[in-house]
């Protein structure tokens, strides 16, 4: 049972990121780490919150607005409603989702993940995103994805734990290579533009955790998209990616945060197509 293989004892990222956000799927060591990352940067919350909205707002243009179909959710992370599929099914029920992570805490929730409508399909792939043929060869992605068909590749607050030697910008293009013209990138990259001391403080908690980082700018945050024709606004801090009434993040402001300064936003977003 996956739930054998979770360790408790130590904090975990998507749990850390769970409690911020006020989940249920977390330990005493990820609440522990929580609470000294939001005491080194008392923003965390909204950063993260304005992370979510903008993972909302990709996916909900990506399926009314760019027509997409079909979806492929890399670092997937704990269930928080509403997930990716139920965004995505309620403008297109017939929407596939194809969610795919490493974490045994994952799998073992993984049920709230595969809710779906009666007309699409979701499905979970256990997979470490370092190796793409690992997700591109499992039966659950050949089985629900149509790759006649275009595919959006979401990528959403995972790169930045991903360090030089594991080239993030070569795993995301073979993660996209296979994928049709007409399908979409969708990411958002983390960086310490905007507030390097206290993002910088953030950080070294992680990795005196053993979850190092590797936090990047505009333009390392760009090359992600090389090749690919971005949608408008282009890469810019995720409360900027086309702000809309729908989640409360017009003007700069945000639901049960107010106005979102960007010094307290630690993340680039974006979403490209493939020519």
């Amino acid at each position: 049972m996956p739930e054998h293989r979770i360790d408790t004892e130590s904090a975990h990222s998507a749990r850390i990121y769970d409690y911020i956000l006020g989940g249920d799927d977390n330990y005493p060591a990820d609440r522990e780490a929580g609470d000294a990352m939001c005491r080194e940067w008392p923003a965390l919350p909204v950063h993260m919150r304005a992370n979510r909205d903008f993972m909302h707002r990709a996916v909900r243009y990506l399926a009314e607005e760019a027509g997409i179909r079909q979806f492929l959710d890399i670092g997937t992370g704990i269930p928080t409603s509403p997930n990716l599929h139920e965004i995505a099914q309620a403008a297109a029920p017939a929407a596939r989702v194809v969610y795919v992570d490493n974490d045994p805490l994952v799998l073992s929730l993984s049920q709230g993940l595969l809710s779906g409508t009666p007309e699409g399909r979701t499905a979970y792939v256990e997979a470490d995103m370092r190796d793409p043929a690992a997700v591109l060869d499992a039966p659950g992605f050949r089985e629900t994805l149509d790759l006649s068909e275009p595919v959006a590749l979401t990528v959403i607050a995972i790169v930045h734990f991903m360090l030089d030697e594991h080239d993030a910008v070569g795993i995301v293009r073979r993660l996209l290579d296979p994928l049709p013209s007409g399908s979409c990138l969708a990411m958002s990259v983390g960086t310490a533009d905007f507030a390097p001391d206290e993002v910088g403080r953030v950080a070294r908690e992680y990795a005196a955790r053993g979850m190092p980082m590797r936090l990047r700018t505009l333009d390392e945050a760009a090359e992600f998209f090389a090749g690919l024709d971005l949608v408008e606004p282009g890469v810019v801090q995720v409360h900027k990616w086309r702000p809309n009434r729908t989640d409360g993040t017009e003007n700069g402001t945000g639901p049960g945060y107010g106005v979102i300064r960007d010094e307290d936003i630690a993340m680039y977003g974006a979403v490209g197509r493939k020519p």
